[in-house]
């Protein structure tokens, strides 16, 4: 009786998502372009930190080998954006990592996505519109800090703020109304935006061309030290403040690097948010993999261009933490160029406030559209075909905390939501490329099959497959040509435990100081990892055709995985304790209304797992089925022709 009772409740909290994959059935306007989606990610990952975050780690971390740190941090990067480039190909609907999580490991995991996602989102909307007050107020002389900080001080160290920001309310409430008012409207204004920004930044990099020095890659430290001691010229102002290394182009050696590629990585965050306008773009199985591409490919560019220019104007130690290029320009004699760079701080800040805003209000709608929120919030506005209730309801309480808190110690937070959606999406796309095809046709995904390949892979399942028998020889060198559900089965178990390892492993890698027993049970994992994986290696993948899909499985997939659960267990204690409250308070939300009201636990209730809508007439399967079967109905048609 308690064993049915568990596996009861384990079935509710692993239920998979029920849709129609039809492209065509959408909520939303369908007005985006390629061009919109790349100009969206590249807003929202290129923002204000490439005119801060260069100086920081060049002088502390890396030196002139930041290029090579923002290479390996964009390398890495790919490997997320190539897993989001998949499902976007296979699944064109609004929710971002969360809908692939519901669709592939359940309903629990889905959830637990969904709110860190929403968590990630308010902090950085508020977070960066506090920055955008802060670096408006600079340019016009601090009087909006002055205002409130007389009128309006809050005396509550530790809880709120010195003061209210009322500017960067008046911030959230206008772009709100801007995307309330309509996606396309919001588009327009993001493009503006984002080829001005661009355009700075162009002007950075030629000017680091014109003005630079290379002899600033090749510094001597004891040159450096002897000129600035024996030097009659007054040089306090340029006196080195931290330690200078080794000198040349890798001051700091392989260590500095590796160091600065760690925070480098958060610098491309963001292009996630094209995984939420699936049902906003056209031809969203081409678009989404393109826009998540080519975005991580021109913040590539711009991060890798403004951190040589910066290096070669201006040697690294002397580099300003806080306004690098700024200092950098009055360094070469170009203390105009300081407006541009102004002028592009402001634009780069409004993208990336809207980079946070657009998608929030979407993955709302969509938790709620699935019953696992409340469903007030899913409402759609029939003129504008914007998530209203979501869009207005998400921006007050960004405002709110904008408006209340300071935020410097929640923003860590936004790193735990983005980092678990990345490895839950890694995840998602190792499973689903391993699972058998199901046999009846309920689905009709867009994929980008020729005829003769249709032909094949049909020929192929209709085979009778050997039968299996669970060995050490089948599972090294499995029969089926075709995934089986044993081999199924073995891929799930293995990620699983790769999970888990990545989690050990990376716990043990953080720490500062191992001792040898430390060091030993870390290579012992190592190797039963790298075993796992090669298992997976040698499970025959599935041969339906996307548009897009991830290259080099499982290596890419579990690299990935890798990489963000070791940023993860990076983050201090406190961070922990803050994300512990956040999931305390949604387990809350979710165990006493979304269980009970989610679609899928509807769907149940009512008939046995009746479905919500038939396709040609057949009831249709769940998500995860629907992604490895995507043509067999096509290629029956053919067949009947």
């Amino acid at each position: 009786m308690i064993l049915a009772t568990l596996k009861g409740i384990g079935k509710q909290l692993l239920r998979v998502k029920v849709v129609d994959c039809n492209a065509d059935d959408t909520h939303f306007a369908r007005c985006l372009s390629t061009f919109d989606l790349v100009a969206l990610g590249v807003g929202s990952t290129l923002g204000a930190g490439v005119y801060v975050l260069a100086g920081a780690v060049a002088r502390n971390s890396s030196g002139p080998a930041i290029v090579l740190s923002f290479f390996i941090a964009a390398l890495a990067s790919v490997l997320a954006g190539l897993c989001y480039a998949e499902f976007g190909a296979r699944v064109p609907k609004t929710g971002s990592a969360y809908l692939y999580s519901y669709v592939t490991v359940g309903e629990l995991w889905a959830f637990i996505t969904g709110w860190n996602l929403i968590l990630s989102y308010v902090i950085g909307t508020s977070s960066v519109a506090r920055a955008w007050s802060a670096t408006f107020d600079e340019l016009i002389g601090r009087h909006i800090e002055e205002f409130c900080r007389y009128y309006m001080t809050m005396n509550a160290p530790g809880v709120l703020a010195e003061y209210p920001d009322i500017f960067a309310v008046f911030i959230i409430i206008t772009l709100t109304g801007l995307l309330a008012f309509g996606v396309k409207e919001s588009a327009l204004v993001n493009k503006v935006f984002t080829c001005i920004n661009v355009a700075v930044l162009v002007f950075v990099i030629i000017s680091g061309l014109v003005k630079g020095d290379l002899k600033n890659w090749r510094l001597n430290p004891d040159e450096i030290l002897n000129a600035t001691t024996n030097s009659s010229h007054n040089q306090t102002e340029f006196l080195p403040s931290t330690s200078l290394g080794e000198g040349g182009f890798m001051p700091f050696g392989w260590t500095g690097v590796l160091s600065g590629a760690a925070t480098c990585f958060y610098a491309f965050i963001g292009f996630d948010c094209i995984a939420t306008t699936g049902e906003e773009v056209r031809n969203p199985q081409r678009a989404i993999p393109v826009g998540i591409v080519a975005s991580l490919l021109i913040c590539f560019v711009a991060y890798f261009g403004v951190s040589a220019a910066l290096t070669v104007m201006m040697p690294y130690y002397l580099l300003d933490k806080n306004s690098p290029l700024p200092v950098a320009f009055k360094y070469v004699g170009w203390e105009g160029a300081t407006y541009a760079v102004a002028v592009g701080s402001l634009c780069a800040l409004s993208t990336s406030l809207l980079g946070s805003m657009f998608p929030m209000p979407r993955v709302i709608w969509a938790m709620a559209d699935d019953g696992l929120l409340f469903k007030s919030l899913a409402k759609i506005s029939p003129r504008t075909k914007t998530p209203l209730t979501a869009t207005i309801t998400s921006g007050f309480v960004a405002a709110l905390m904008a408006f209340l808190f300071d935020l410097k110690d929640l923003v860590d937070l936004m790193s735990i939501g983005t980092l678990l959606a990345y490895s839950l999406v890694a995840a998602c796309v190792l499973v689903l490329r391993y699972q058998p095809e199901q046999p009846i046709a309920a689905y009709e995904m867009a994929s980008t099959q020729d005829e003769p390949e249709l032909a094949d892979s049909y020929i192929a399942e209709m085979l009778p497959q050997p039968e299996e028998c669970f060995t050490i020889k089948n599972l090294l060198s499995p029969p089926n040509v075709q995934p089986s559900h044993q081999s199924g089965t073995v891929v799930n178990i293995c990620t699983c435990v790769i999970g888990i390892l990545a989690c050990v492993v990376s716990i043990l890698a953080v720490q500062e100081e191992m001792a040898t027993w430390c060091v030993s049970l870390l290579c012992v994992f190592v190797v039963v990892s790298l075993a796992l994986i090669f298992i997976v290696w040698r499970q025959p993948q599935s041969q339906a055709k996307l548009a897009f899909k991830v290259p080099l499985l499982p290596f890419l997939p579990i690299t990935s995985l890798f990489i963000n659960v070791y940023l993860m267990m990076q983050l201090d204690k406190g961070t922990w304790m803050r994300f512990a409250i956040w999931m305390a308070i949604g387990f809350l939300i979710y165990f006493t209304y979304g269980i009970r009201n989610s679609a899928e636990a509807v769907l149940n209730r009512s008939d046995a797992y009746a479905p919500a809508c038939t396709i040609k007439g057949e009831p249709m399967a769940t998500e995860k089925d629907a992604f490895l079967h995507s043509t067999e109905g096509a290629t029956g048609d053919d067949n009947e022709e």
